[in-house]
């Protein structure tokens, strides 16, 4: 089953196109803003439709925002096309157009036919969107506006844990437990130091409130 992504601040026009792709044997995600389309990019959609004109984030910065991390084909939904928007569009790694109106069997043949086309054989990265933030699970990175922040295999280790556990509170003998194991030689104690040089390297990219303390309690990660 493929994964299309629709995002438009149209709500009728996101319940119709979510009907027709869901009808033909996809599953769709949708969004209404453009930072709620970054973050629906995680879910690693065969194809992403744009609209150009969103909340938050327009088509384009979307687009811009998330090109690194994602292969597969962006197709821009805009009611009308100047030269200039596609110079913009492409430039930010767009794929292709579809003027509003448009037909609904016709969009499904250019949708399928992008697919067809530029499916990737290989396995979709694994990655997570948060703001400016993006973690790269597969090849372990975490960038900010494209700028790798470098951290030691623990400290990326930690992050995951509490990145893919959002909002989830991890006293500190749990998370030694979970990266450093059971029969480790050593305390607890060594999270509190590994937590202070996390938010440090985050904090040089503003970034840093992404990880809670919940005082008498642990560590959480915040979106």
């Amino acid at each position: 089953m493929y994964k299309i992504l629709i995002a438009d601040d149209e709500k009728d026009v996101v319940s119709l196109l979510k009907d027709y792709f869901e009808l033909n044997g996809y599953l769709a995600y949708t969004a209404y803003d453009g930072r709620s389309a970054v973050e629906a990019a995680a879910n690693a959609p065969d194809i992403i439709l744009l609209d150009v004109n969103m909340p938050e984030y327009d088509g384009f910065e979307v687009c811009s925002r998330i090109r690194d991390h994602v292969n597969c084909p962006i197709l821009f939904l805009t009611a009308k096309i100047e030269d200039e928007d596609k110079v913009r569009g492409f430039a930010s790694g767009g794929d292709d157009y579809i003027i509003k109106p448009f037909s609904l069997d016709e969009l499904g043949a250019r949708v399928a036919a992008h697919i067809r086309r530029d499916h990737r054989v290989s396995a979709a990265k694994n990655v997570k969107f948060f703001g400016d933030l993006v973690i790269d699970y597969t090849e372990k990175t975490v960038s900010v506006n494209d700028s790798i922040i470098e951290f030691a295999n623990k400290e990326f280790c930690i992050i995951e844990l509490l990145s893919l556990n959002a909002g989830q509170v991890f006293d500190k003998e749990r998370i030694y437990e979970k990266i450093w194991g059971y029969d480790a030689e050593g305390d607890s104690s060594v999270i509190a130091e590994h937590i202070r040089r996390i938010r440090a390297k985050l904090g040089k990219f503003g970034e840093d409130s992404h990880i809670g303390t919940v005082w008498g309690m642990g560590y959480k990660w915040i979106k």
